[in-house]
């Protein structure tokens, strides 16, 4: 999914920043993005740990001079079992990169954005936040404060011409999803599983002047309404 926004908002103009835990991922992005004659630049961050997010604030600011969007899309789940059976270290590692990690890394940005007058941020979370999935327990619970979080920094930063969203997408075509879609029936009309360019556009929405009335929303991308 981070993939084809990535490309989807290069496609609209914008120069685009991506990021992932590892340098082989960060260098086949970028070189499949730049050999479409994409504007793109890559860095290495792991989300959970403050040293990477602040490399990857500097690189944006270095490459592009500020920030006009962010779009939050890491997400981890190390464990499949009981939610009560989870001990501390997985609790904290799944709430550490899916709900505190977007919140710290936009608050190393904000200064920044308000700079700019306007934003735009889309969170994303999953439709396990309102249909939770038999042993996904932990990451369920952190997908649906995502959806709070939503709520409550679209209300504080309404004053600063920041708008917050979130796009919760049912079960996409990724290699995420893979366990998910053996275990999981999806109530949607269509028969079919949803592809990340659907995904791509509705956050290519968000970000633009067509949405800036727009803010505070959980937009759900899954073939039907929970």
């Amino acid at each position: 999914i981070g993939f084809a926004i990535a490309r989807r908002l290069a496609e609209d103009g914008a120069h685009v920043v991506i990021s992932s835990r590892k340098q082989q991922n960060v260098d086949r992005a970028v070189a499949a993005l730049q050999g479409e004659g994409l504007s793109v630049t890559g860095t290495v961050c792991h989300v959970g740990k403050a040293e990477d997010r602040e490399r990857l604030v500097a690189t944006a600011l270095e490459h592009c001079g500020g920030v006009d969007f962010l779009v939050c899309v890491a997400g981890v789940n190390p464990l499949v079992g009981s939610t009560l059976g989870a001990s501390e270290q997985v609790w904290d590692k799944i709430l550490d990169v899916n709900v505190k990690s977007p919140a710290l890394l936009l608050s190393q940005l904000l200064p920044h954005m308000e700079k700019r007058g306007t934003g735009a941020v889309v969170l994303v979370s999953s439709m396990v936040a309102y249909v939770p999935i038999p042993k996904l327990g932990v990451y369920n619970t952190s997908k649906t404060a995502l959806l709070g979080l939503c709520k409550s920094l679209a209300v504080e930063l309404a004053p600063k011409g920041i708008r917050v969203n979130c796009l919760v997408p049912g079960i996409i075509k990724t290699e995420f999803s893979q366990v998910v879609r053996i275990s999981f029936c999806s109530p949607a009309p269509a028969p079919r599983f949803g592809e990340p360019e659907e995904c791509a556009g509705i956050v290519s929405f968000l970000c633009s002047p067509d949405a800036s009335y727009i803010t505070g929303e959980n937009i759900v991308v899954a073939g039907y309404s929970p």
